[in-house]
């Protein structure tokens, strides 16, 4: 038997600051895609993810938490693996830097590093950003705020070890010359080149006294290893890499990688430190570096702080795995950002997934059952349709892998369902149901239904990476095997007699946006409650007497500049029509006037105040608010409200009268 290639592929750990959103958990999903894709072309995959778990920012939550750093990491990375798993990834390996073995080689690194030179005990004074933890220049700063997160940063001052990116640079460029393929997309080369390195590398914080949570550097106890040099050794630890040169059979047998599956935010770290730490070490760099783009909410990144996140599993709850799979790889361009809300991914389940895929398996299934009592036959009642159907289904497999080889796992999944779509073209152009009402036709029914079997089976056998779940179920109904990689390019491999399984039971069902809308609400009602309780528990617990804040206030920061109030424009607006929100008792529909521009805006008033009643009113309204849909209505804007301690709702309206279209300031 041939030996399988080893194929090695990765994602970034995930920091174990939180619970991952939707957004961070389309990383795991498309890299499984890839590996499982590799796995089905007959490749020797290792695959590996793993969690973040040290840094200043764990110390604090910790602290924050009342438990100890390995107690919160312990209980995130265990969220966090449990979402993997609900997502049905193919993991081989999940690495955590608290692993011992991890923790000792990256110590035994550090001061391999240091013997030679590539690192040096020096002094830093920057700017500090906690959530990214990164130091900046002042030269770096974008208005005075970290240029990675835009949150604040502070003056620090420490002892710290540097290594030495200099000394590196020319020969990072002169692989990236020589290795055109390795940071992909080639934006992102550009990105490295203009912005980093043809400026100039400055030499590289490695180390931290100013916290304790993390790992200690063996030869200076005061120092703790700081978090790229720890964090990115992971892709070798996990293979028994031992910097005293007695690496493991995994290591010698998978290194270097082909491929890091990565977000665009850290491409800079995996390019530019990542390599050179490798050149420093003595190893091969990895073949490539695929920095994908971000799924946003609504047009934004997703954030906590903005209250525009989604989490998988809540999305599983309502549309099931296969389907959150299918359509955070369907909706991810290529080099640009993607993007998800409730209705979208509702319109996609509907349009592709229950309609396209659905009914055509439901729709063949059901008439070979009825026809035929379910049994498969090629009776050889061939048309010409009938041929460009087949040259079509024998062609997906090679044009999907084109796709996946580039990683545009978009247009691989399109290359599927377009060809799903010819199907059930081919049903209307064939038209069985006319068929069965001739006899003398019933060689070419069976024929039809035959190759409308053998199509779904081939492109089942595609979706199995994407969608291994739904290509299983589909196998089963059809009494046959996914194919292998090496059989997908020939049709016909449906045994004469197999029977076909019909069943009452669609594989996605149509769902309705308002109902959708409805059991998304209701969860987090249940998940305010649950959250409510909790807190109100702890408080009493602590002898704690404090107001309870209200539960959807936000958390403001201490203090903002005159620069952030500016951004946030404010005019009076007129309400010229207002009605109630079907089927809704808090929301009212204003239509408003602001100067010669009119727009419609969404508001939970409907407790205070009637329809009849805001008509006529002058308003204060934000203006330039992200359009957003409520019910099903896009909602242009927000009007102002105060709120006393009882809940109770006014109106803010300006003390005379004044035209709409006012602006506030």
């Amino acid at each position: 038997m041939k030996e399988k290639t080893p194929y090695y592929i990765t994602t970034a750990i995930a920091y174990t600051s939180g619970k991952p959103h939707i957004g961070n958990t389309y990383e795991i999903v498309l890299t499984d895609a890839i590996a499982r894709f590799k796995r089905n072309q007959g490749f020797d995959v290792r695959f590996q993810t793993g969690t973040d778990e040290h840094g200043q920012k764990i110390e604090e939550k910790a602290a924050a938490a009342g438990v100890t750093p390995k107690q919160f990491v312990d209980g995130v990375a265990g969220e966090i693996r449990k979402i993997w798993d609900l997502m049905n990834v193919s993991y081989d390996k999940f690495i955590r830097t608290t692993d011992k073995d991890h923790e000792k080689q990256v110590q035994k690194i550090f001061q391999k590093l240091y013997e030679q030179g590539d690192i040096y005990k020096g002094t830093y004074e920057g700017m500090y950003c906690t959530p990214c933890e990164a130091f900046w220049t002042p030269s770096q700063l974008k208005d005075g705020k970290c240029p990675d997160c835009g949150r604040e940063v502070k003056p620090a001052k420490e002892e710290a070890y540097f290594f030495r990116m200099s000394k590196y640079a020319d020969r990072l460029m002169q692989y990236y010359d020589e290795h055109p393929e390795f940071i992909t997309p080639v934006s992102r080369k550009n990105e490295m080149v203009n912005n980093f390195l043809k400026p100039g590398l400055q030499d590289l914080c490695v180390s931290r006294t100013s916290f304790k949570w993390g790992i200690p550097v063996g030869f200076d106890e005061r120092h703790v290893v700081y978090v790229w040099l720890d964090a990115l050794t992971n892709y070798i630890t996990g293979l028994g890499y031992d910097a005293d040169g007695d690496s493991g059979e995994l290591f010698k047998k998978y290194w270097p990688a082909d491929v890091h599956v990565i977000g665009k935010d850290i491409i800079r770290f995996h390019t530019i430190y990542w390599p050179i730490f490798l050149m420093a070490l003595g190893l091969p760099l990895p073949k490539r570096v695929f920095g994908h783009p971000w799924l946003l909410m609504d047009g934004s990144k997703m954030s906590k702080s903005r209250g525009n996140v989604i989490y998988a599993d809540e999305l599983v709850s309502v549309f099931g795995v296969d389907a959150v799979r299918y359509f955070v790889l369907n909706d991810m361009p290529f080099d640009n950002d993607g993007n998800i809300t409730w209705e979208v991914l509702t319109e996609r389940v509907n349009a592709d997934l229950a309609n396209n895929l659905g009914n055509l398996v439901s729709r063949t299934a059901a008439m070979s059952k009825k026809y035929f009592g379910g049994v498969l036959s090629d009776k050889g009642a061939a048309e010409p349709v009938d041929g460009e159907v087949r040259a079509m289904a024998t062609a997906l497999c090679g044009k999907v892998a084109a796709k996946m080889d580039e990683f545009k796992i978009s247009d691989a999944l399109g290359e599927i369902f377009s060809f799903l779509r010819r199907c059930n073209k081919y049903i209307d152009e064939t038209a069985p149901w006319i068929l069965a009402k001739d006899e003398s036709k019933k060689d070419r029914l069976s024929t039809v239904l035959y190759n409308l079997s053998e199509s779904i089976m081939i492109a089942a056998s595609l979706l199995q990476p994407f969608m291994p779940e739904t290509a299983e179920k589909i196998a089963k109904q059809f009494a046959s095997p996914l194919r292998p990689y090496d059989a997908l390019g020939t049709f016909g491999l449906i045994e004469d007699g197999t029977t076909v399984a019909a069943t009452e039971e669609h594989l996605f069902a149509r769902r309705n946006y308002k109902d959708v809308e409805a059991q998304y609400e209701a969860m987090h009602a249940d998940a305010q409650g649950t959250a409510k309780a909790q807190e109100q528990k702890a408080d009493a617990k602590a002898g704690d007497k404090k107001p309870e804040a209200k539960a959807h206030e936000p958390a403001y920061p201490a203090e903002i500049s005159i620069d952030d109030f500016a951004k946030v424009k404010m005019q009076i607006a007129k309400v010229i029509a207002c009605e109630k929100v079907e089927k809704s008792d808090k929301l009212l529909k204003s239509t408003v006037k602001i100067g010669e521009e009119t727009r419609t805006v969404v508001s939970g008033i409907a407790k205070f105040y009637s329809p009849e009643e805001m008509v006529g009113k002058k308003v204060v309204m934000i203006t330039n608010l992200k359009p957003a849909k409520l019910r099903g209505i896009l909602s242009e804007g927000m009007i102002l409200c105060a709120e006393d301690e009882a809940g109770n709702l006014r109106l803010l309206a300006p003390e005379g009268d004044i035209a709409d279209g006012s602006g506030i300031f």
